[in-house]
């Protein structure tokens, strides 16, 4: 008589509860806002895919549809989203798409700002005022985001008001790249990196260390009571005769920018060049940055610009190709980083 041939569950061997093994494989699928269509193209074609078929409707009522057109289930799901005017409709249609995938059993949903709606709202400056930039945070969550990928916060705090993982990018690279290239040695060696403010001294900092160029620092008062209006009070450091490369991480209507320019011509600046990664543009800020004290202007495209806030003197560089490396990082489970020697 045959001996009965004893089967052993190896996963319980080990530890492991019995249970069946998938053999499929994970899969990255990019969709796009209404926002920054363009942008969103671009990625996907920086990842070599395509953008997930979406449809998106208004109805006569001004609610908000989405539907993805084909099966999003287990995918590791990128949200590109860009908030720029108008703000407040990209934000609800940003948390219906999100809500839409995630009842789609999409696996990880991550949203993409490279402009980070409210990030200017990330404290009280008053009492009974809102902290509107973790109000954001919080409704990502609720609506299904597991993670959450921006350029250049405004604030460094605001990864802390997410429950999630939060990957902070920097525009840095692609704007150092296009000085690297554009400036002269002359210019080079008569180079001062401006702060226009205090609040922006850390970042500063690292420019004038990759450029190899001195610190300069703009000192100024806002009123809190009125929004938009800055006093330029005094320029520590020494600008005379020097190029001057303004860092800031966003223009909105251009007054701080353009009193800052203004501030450096006075003082003997030979040029003033200013860079930017978001071009909110805020009317009335292109023509104000045509002023006489403004030599360029450099911004990314992380935000969409119309021909309207387009001008002479302006460039505008991608930030595609950085959004999509951030991306792949994250669907392979490499570094974020790595991609910024560190500091991510």
């Amino acid at each position: 008589m045959a001996r009965k041939k004893n089967t052993v569950d190896l996963d319980v061997a080990r530890g492991i509860a019995p249970g069946l093994v998938a053999k499929t494989k994970k899969r990255l699928v990019v969709a796009s806002g209404g926002s920054h269509p363009e942008l969103s193209r671009e990625v996907a074609a920086s990842l070599g895919t395509e953008l997930v078929p979406t449809e998106h409707r208004t109805f006569a009522s001004g609610e908000i549809l989405t539907r993805f057109e084909v099966s999003i289930r287990g995918c590791d799901f990128f949200l590109v989203q860009s908030f720029g005017p108008p703000v407040n409709e990209w934000l609800m249609e940003t948390l219906i798409m999100l809500d839409a995938a995630k009842r789609a059993s999409a696996k990880r949903i991550t949203v993409v700002a490279p402009y980070y709606p409210y990030s200017r709202q990330d404290k009280k400056g008053r009492g009974r005022e809102p902290i509107s930039a973790r109000l954001v945070a919080d409704l990502f969550k609720t609506a299904g985001a597991d993670r959450v990928m921006s350029v250049d916060l405004h604030a460094a705090q605001i990864q802390g008001f997410f429950d999630g993982p939060v990957d902070h990018l920097f525009a840095k690279p692609v704007l150092l790249e296009h000085f690297e290239r554009s400036l002269s040695a002359d210019d080079r060696a008569k180079l001062t990196v401006v702060s226009p403010d205090t609040g922006r001294v850390r970042v500063a900092d690292t420019w004038s260390d990759s450029l190899g160029a001195p610190l300069a620092i703009i000192h100024k008062r806002r009123d809190p009571n009125v929004a938009n209006q800055v006093t330029v009070n005094e320029i520590v450091g020494d600008v005379r005769g020097r190029v001057c490369l303004l860092v800031d991480d966003m223009i909105d209507t251009g007054g701080t920018i353009v009193k800052a320019a203004q501030a450096l011509k006075s003082s003997g600046a030979e040029r003033v060049i200013v860079a930017a990664t978001h071009a909110v543009f805020s009317h009335p800020a292109a023509e104000r940055l045509q002023d006489a004290a403004i030599d360029e202007v450099v911004v990314t495209d992380s935000i969409p610009l119309g021909d309207d806030k387009r001008f002479p003197g302006l460039t505008v560089l991608p930030i595609a190709p950085l959004l999509a490396r951030a991306i792949k990082e994250v669907f392979e489970d490499g570094s974020v980083t790595s991609m910024f020697d560190g500091a991510a």
